[in-house]
């Protein structure tokens, strides 16, 4: 298990060794990995919820959840979506790679997608600064945040996405073995399905 605590902090550096081990995916290899995939799944699903639209403009509704609410709404609505998204973007990524002649399990596909999310959950750290800047007003409609400060956050945000995109491009290649072309087609629709919800 402290291999896989290490390997959740190597992804960032050198993905391929990470991802070239997921291919040993019997039982006890994918129990001591539950932890770390755990960990990144929830923060990452946090990250996500906080990047949304309806997250900048939560404190508009005079009812909206304040101080330690918003950071227990933050954490359950979290931990909701990246269980969501970790079980059916893992699906979707699971049934193109079959398509493109994956023998992998499910599990490994879902593996796959959780260490590409490293960098989604580590751009929360973004968070202590934008509220040290901004207060409560990244939570509303044209806060102080809505200037060019805000947009610089948003560029280092979209900068992490991106960088989970590559991670899972890398990790589908070197999980399979394929080409990057194949691999691409594998990681195409789970990266736009992630992108669409942030955006929408």
């Amino acid at each position: 298990m402290r291999q896989w605590w290490l390997r959740t902090l190597l992804v960032l550096t050198a993905p391929r060794a990470v991802f070239v081990a997921l291919r040993n995916d019997d039982p006890e290899d994918a129990a001591e990995r539950a932890e770390p995939v755990l960990l990144i799944v929830w923060l990452a699903g946090i990250a996500f919820v906080l990047a949304t639209r309806t997250t900048s403009h939560l404190m508009d509704q005079a009812d909206a959840p304040q101080g330690i609410a918003l950071a227990v709404w933050a954490f359950l609505a979290g931990g909701l979506f990246g269980g969501v998204a970790y079980w059916f973007l893992g699906g979707v990524l699971h049934r193109v790679g079959v398509a493109l002649g994956s023998q992998g399990s499910y599990r490994r596909a879902r593996h796959v997608l959780a260490f590409a999310a490293v960098p989604v959950a580590l751009s929360l750290v973004l968070w202590p600064f934008k509220l040290a800047l901004y207060g409560d007003d990244v939570f509303r409609r044209g806060g102080a945040d809505a200037g060019s400060g805000g947009h610089v956050f948003e560029v280092i945000l979209v900068a992490f996405l991106v960088w989970s995109a590559a991670l899972l491009l890398v990790g589908v290649r070197s999980v399979h073995g394929w080409t990057w072309p194949r691999a691409a087609a594998a990681a195409a629709l789970p990266i736009v399905l992630a992108a669409a919800f942030v955006l929408v």
